[in-house]
């Protein structure tokens, strides 16, 4: 038995909204389960949501096809959000001058892992003492 953790990924170029705003959704979904991750994305009302909704769906797809693991085996392992390039748009202004209108487009990719074995609980919280009261210094 090989010890090799098999992987699958999809990438979305080109995606038509600004990386900083695709990156606030998905920070959320590193280590989840593939169909929990799905069913967050299917529900958060943003754009950006069902740009990574389409493209988690077809890392999972590609898992199932060339990899041959079932939906229900998949981890999200990484979330990657990279700029793309910026189309350059001119809005008219007062006086016959022109103000610059950034387009920005963005790379996103998604990497499956397969989850070994059972998730295992995260590390019992050490119990956290009651801070000590101060003493006021005596005179």
């Amino acid at each position: 038995m090989s010890t090799e953790i098999r992987t699958a990924r999809a990438e979305m170029k080109y995606a038509r909204m600004s990386a900083f705003k695709i990156r606030d959704i998905a920070r959320c979904l590193r280590g989840l389960p593939a169909p929990e991750a799905d069913a967050r994305l299917r529900f958060a009302p943003q754009k950006s949501a069902r740009l990574l909704v389409q493209t988690l769906r077809s890392a999972v797809a590609n898992a199932e096809s060339q990899l041959s693991i079932p939906a229900e085996k998949l981890v999200v392992h990484e979330v990657l959000v990279g700029e793309g390039p910026t189309f350059h748009r001119f809005q008219p202004k007062a006086r016959g001058s022109a103000g610059p209108i950034r387009k920005r487009t963005s790379h996103i990719r998604i990497t499956l892992k397969e989850a070994l074995g059972e998730t295992s609980p995260s590390k019992p919280k050490k119990e956290r003492k009651p801070a000590k009261a101060k003493v006021p210094a005596k005179e």
